[in-house]
């Protein structure tokens, strides 16, 4: 079952919640910051050519240029100072105001002029994460048109509850997530499912908020609006991937500090033993921990877009972090390699009974039955244009089948040991299928023969099987269902090991297990019997065609429900990783490096200052590659062909 076709949960709320814009990040190119940069570069030309003479030997407009241009910069250290934490703030200030004090103004302003440069083109890069998140709350429309008696009005998005009927013209885009109640239409949700081709909907279908309306107007009902849509949880997560710290950001922090104390440590010592001021400033200077501290959220966001344009939505950067770590996937096999769609793939008869009749028998008995079963054979009836015809009675016989009359014949719909047991005489093969189930039927003690039905596997499947083996990763089958079909599906996929006949706390069971052993699990399901499983493993994984519980319990939602998806966060999420622990040891090489040059005089403080910038700019960039360019669908889903 597609997600188009999946069913949308009412879930009750209080009150509409809109998309409301992000608290305005700060603009980082404002007049004061532009002056700054300018005050400290005309400052350091005039101290260059000597233009204005000194006084009492004090470079006085190079002092005033020091202390307006270096105020954001000394804020910070003597704030962090007070918090008792060691940041880059805090050695700068110590290295401007060290060559300050020996006069070496033209130097100070230098440097200075480096870091305020550095720092305007860092927060160029960190905005451009956070203007694509603004873009995509631009992207919902801000007001809808609603069906009000025969009439339309054009109202604010906050003022749509659950139940409002919702007007959808041709051209527009859907503003909430609903159900089709009149009209048709196709519908592009690229940005949603990642469909490459335009959805039919008709009344009964669901649509989601962010996918464009294409042909045709239509009425849809409302059931989830603003940040309760499936749109709005792709920028929720998205927002918190930003303000949560993952595990590896902290220990960038820590990392930042302690290189703080090294470069002071090293300073000290190059002084103690060299006395040389200006080899002692260059040591300061040139030790830096701002690309990591810079890079590694940023990479962490950068992986959290990446996924969204996959249309998986990851709940956190710590599960990214987690994600990178997963050695075994554990895939339910129900609604998740397969569509949870069971359907007709053959019809025995024996000899002298046709298709046809074996068919309208069953039909017949599973028409007031609603069992997954009965609405496979049901359904397959109505594809050939059988008629619809009612028994006279009916009784249901759980764990067996149908017993019921037509026109005073006894007919008998179910499993083998329903017939055996009322007489009807098989043959050995009789109801044996090697996979799926086998439902056989009889009319007035006669054996009308049996019909296979199976679930049928998602078409990516084993190719997603596949790519999760070659990342490494041990690919393990758990389901309820009976261990010849578990048996029959995980051959075709060749997983690793299959785990058949569970139930619920059973399943649980197997993650506590294979947690234990120290494996690190992924689990991707769908359905309730999986949420206990998908919150007990490192990462849970839920199909957006799930069920809502499961959906939150999840660490990551699979909104375009494709498996394939879950190799390719995984691929991003060691992406991500790769590029955190090369900022990581880049930065430690070029500090031990460049304090070593520094230290015996080779690095003087200016040069110093541009490898202290360019090594931080680098490893920024570096994280940088993660985010997606910013456009009004950059962070959402796009469709992918595979």
């Amino acid at each position: 079952m597609s997600l188009a076709d999946a069913p949308i949960a009412i879930e009750p709320q209080a009150a509409p919640q809109p998309v409301a814009p992000l608290e305005e990040a700060p603009h980082h190119f404002e007049a004061a910051e532009i002056a700054r940069v300018i005050g400290v570069a005309g400052a350091a030309a005039l101290s260059w050519f000597q233009i204005l003479p000194l006084i009492y030997g004090i470079d006085v407009v190079g002092v005033v240029a020091l202390l307006a241009g270096g105020y954001p910069v000394f804020r910070e250290a003597v704030s962090n100072l007070l918090k008792r934490r060691m940041t880059m703030e805090l050695s700068m200030t110590i290295a401007l105001v060290a060559a300050a004090l020996i006069r070496e103004f033209f130097t100070a302003l230098i440097i200075l002029l480096f870091v305020l440069i550095a720092e305007m083109i860092e927060e160029m890069t960190v905005d451009r994460g956070r203007r694509a998140i603004e873009s995509l709350l631009n992207f919902l429309p801000h007001s809808a048109f609603v069906r009000r008696g025969d009439t339309t009005v054009e109202v604010a998005i906050d003022e749509i509850d659950a139940g409002t009927i919702v007007v959808v013209k041709p051209g527009s885009d859907i503003p909430v997530d609903g159900f089709v109640v009149r009209g048709h239409s196709f519908v592009d949700q690229a940005s949603i499912t990642g469909e490459s081709m335009p959805v039919e909907k008709i009344a009964g279908t669901s649509v989601f908020a962010g996918s464009t309306n294409l042909n045709g107007s239509i009425d849809v009902e409302a059931v989830r609006v603003g940040r309760g849509t499936v749109f709005g949880k792709i920028i929720q997560a998205v927002e918190e991937a930003e303000h949560s710290r993952a595990p590896v950001q902290k220990l960038a922090d820590r990392l930042a500090g302690y290189l703080v104390y090294f470069a002071l440590g090293a300073a000290a010592l190059t002084f103690g033993i060299t006395h040389n001021v200006r080899s002692s400033i260059a040591v300061i200077i040139v030790a830096g921990a701002c690309g990591i501290a810079a890079g590694t959220p940023l990479a962490i966001l950068g992986a959290v877009g990446q996924a969204a344009r996959r249309g998986a939505v990851i709940k956190g950067g710590r599960f990214v972090e987690l994600l990178a770590e997963v050695d075994t996937v554990v895939l339910d096999k129900t609604g998740t390699l397969t569509f949870g769609d069971p359907h007709v793939t053959r019809l025995f008869p024996p000899p002298g009974v046709t298709e046809r009749v074996l068919l309208e028998t069953a039909a017949v008995a599973e028409r007031l039955s609603d069992h997954p079963v009965a609405r496979a054979i049901l359904k397959h009836a109505s594809s050939l244009s059988l008629p619809a015809v009612e028994p006279d009675t009916f009784e249901y016989l759980p764990g067996k089948g149908v017993r019921c009359s037509l026109w005073g014949d006894h007919v008998l719909v179910g499993n083998r040991a329903l017939l055996v047991e009322n007489g009807i005489k098989l043959r050995e093969t009789d109801g044996h299928v090697p996979i799926g189930t086998a439902v056989l039927a009889a009319r007035c003690g006669m054996y009308l023969g049996f019909i296979q039905i199976e679930d049928r596997l998602r078409p990516e499947a084993a190719t997603a099987v596949t790519e999760l083996k070659e990342l490494g990763l041990q690919v393990v089958l758990l389901t309820g269902d009976s261990g010849k079909i578990a048996e029959s599906v995980g051959r075709m996929l060749a997983v690793d090991e299959i785990y058949a006949g569970l139930l619920p706390h059973e399943k649980l069971d197997r993650i506590e297990e294979m947690r234990r052993a120290g494996r690190i699990v992924a689990m991707v399901g769908d359905g309730i019997n999986d949420a206990p499983a998908l919150a007990r493993a490192a990462v849970g994984i839920a199909m957006g065609c799930g069920t809502d519980v499961a959906r939150q319990s999840s660490d990551v939602l699979l909104i375009g429900n494709n498996l394939l998806d879950v190799a390719e966060i995984i691929r991003v999420a060691r992406r991500c990783r790769g590029i955190i622990l090369t900022n990581f040891a880049g930065t430690l090489a070029v500090d031990i490096i460049g304090v070593g040059l520094a230290a015996i005089g080779i690095l003087n403080p200016l040069l110093a200052a541009f490898i202290h910038v360019a090594s931080e700019l680098a490893f920024i960039g570096n994280s940088a590659r993660l985010i997606p360019a910013v456009s009004p669908r950059s962070l959402i889903p796009q469709p992918v062909r595979h």
